[in-house]
């Protein structure tokens, strides 16, 4: 059956001010699949801007500067540290990651709806700047699905997944410091359901302030002409 909300035309149904995009952090633990599902949420939607992180580990196979990540030297991303550059860095598995600022905020600015694919600490980095982004944890249905997940990336040795397990099991003491949490068991709808999610959130109060002072100043007008 078809979803009603996909029948409403989801993002265009309210006349809301859009003049400026949401910022949007999604974690999860390695091998969740948000990177797949990220790549699901470009491909169906065109109201969205991924951010790409720098980074200082290698590339995997298949991998491209400026797609995946921006692969730099240490010695690069300690100079953009220095300079103001990122809007936050995590060390994470004996590698560096971090965001830079510029492209998110001119994409925002366009009205798009930024997509941060960070981990944990990065993530409360933003929310502590920026307190009206929204914070989305991804997760696997089990555990034994997440580990066989890792082992079939046929990319990393049985040490780097033990790494990747004890960090999952710090990232699960914090989870509830983010506002949603979904499990990534079927691509196709939670693909969906993360787009309403993040549509959603336009439509909170504190999100149209505008939209609101509007409202107000054409109620004034049309109360004051009344009684005039």
């Amino acid at each position: 059956m078809k979803d009603e909300r996909d029948e409403l035309g989801f993002r265009e149904h309210h006349p809301f001010l859009r003049k400026k995009g949401m910022l949007v952090v999604i974690s999860g633990f390695s091998g969740s699949g948000k990177g797949t599902l990220m790549k699901q949420l470009m491909q169906n939607y065109d109201y969205y801007s991924l951010s790409v992180s720098a980074t200082t580990r290698a590339p995997r196979p298949g991998e491209e500067e400026g797609r995946e990540y921006f692969f730099v030297s240490k010695e690069r991303f300690m100079e953009m540290i220095q300079n103001g550059e990122l809007l936050e860095y995590a060390k994470y598995v004996d590698n560096y990651y971090g965001t830079p600022k510029a492209y998110v905020e001119q994409e925002m600015a366009k009205g798009k709806d930024v997509i941060l694919e960070i981990e944990m600490q990065g993530a409360l980095k933003i929310k502590a700047r920026y307190p009206e982004s929204v914070l989305v944890f991804i997760t696997p249905p089990t555990i034994s699905e997440l580990i066989d997940r890792l082992r079939k990336r046929g990319t990393e040795t049985e040490e780097v997944i033990r790494k990747r397990l004890e960090k999952a099991a710090m990232e699960a003491e914090g989870i509830e410091a983010y506002d949603y949490i979904l499990v990534n068991d079927n691509l196709d709808k939670t693909a969906k359901h993360l787009n309403y999610l993040i549509q959603d959130q336009h439509m909170r109060v504190r999100s149209q302030i505008e939209f609101l002072e509007h409202i107000r100043k054409e109620l004034r007008a049309n109360y004051a002409s009344m009684n005039n």
